[in-house]
């Protein structure tokens, strides 16, 4: 893992670039949307990891959808002003997972587990905002509550997919890596770990550069279109 001094030198470069151009009030409304994507992130890690066996998570007090157990301050506040970022990471102790699967195979679920309910969160407020928007539009559509409801649960959304896509790059020390390597062979896997600090510093560089924004971004706005149409017909269905 990176010097975590170099992420404080990224976090107060991210930071003063932003300031020029924040607009204020999405910062605001952009508040609660990481809270709950990241809480609800980590609580879906300590869960998966507890439900396998391992109840490391419950005993350090992360089997809860209290916030303070699960924000990071460089990690929050970077999603905030860069859009990318990440909670405390919920530890594991992978030899005690009581589950009939491989050892490898808990672990990728428990990295799996995390994103996995960020694109829950978002299709469950994507079919909130849609029925909101059909069976009660004069309240949602055209009052002043209702718009500020409506762009909370757009924030919210948005917040949730990008954390949620984000994770999955398959680099170090991103849960798509750790569910990656599950499904590789095992000369792989040592290899990615012999080379895992030159991995972290290769994510570093694509980060401080926007190269990894340029091909995470579209993935991000595919998702969230895909989620709106999937959501869009089956509301269509029933109304």
């Amino acid at each position: 893992m990176f010097d975590r001094r170099i992420l404080y030198v990224i976090l107060a470069i991210l930071v003063v670039m932003s300031l020029g151009s924040m607009d204020w009030l999405s910062l605001l409304l952009t508040l609660p949307a990481v809270i709950i994507a990241i809480t609800f992130h980590e609580f879906a890690h300590a869960w998966m990891a507890d439900k396998l066996g391992d109840t490391t998570p419950r005993y350090q007090g992360r089997l809860t959808l209290n916030p303070l157990a699960h924000l990071d301050p460089i990690g929050s506040i970077l999603l905030i002003f860069a859009h990318v970022g990440w909670g405390k990471p919920v530890q594991i102790n992978p030899n005690n997972f009581t589950s009939n699967k491989s050892r490898s195979a808990c672990e990728a679920l428990v990295s799996l587990a995390g994103p996995a309910m960020n694109f829950i969160i978002a299709i469950i407020l994507t079919l909130v905002s849609m029925l909101l928007s059909a069976l009660a539009p004069q309240t949602f559509l055209y009052s002043y509550a209702g718009n500020l409801i409506g762009i909370l649960i757009y924030m919210t959304i948005t917040v949730n997919i990008g954390l949620g896509v984000f994770n999955l790059i398959p680099l170090p020390p991103l849960d798509g890596e750790k569910i990656f390597r599950h499904i590789l062979p095992y000369r792989a896997v040592e290899w990615l770990d012999r080379n895992a600090y030159t991995l972290n510093l290769i994510f570093l560089v694509l980060w401080i550069t926007g190269l990894l924004s340029f091909v995470v971004s579209p993935v991000i706005d595919f998702v969230q279109s895909g989620i709106f149409w999937l959501v869009g017909k089956i509301v269509g269905l029933f109304l």
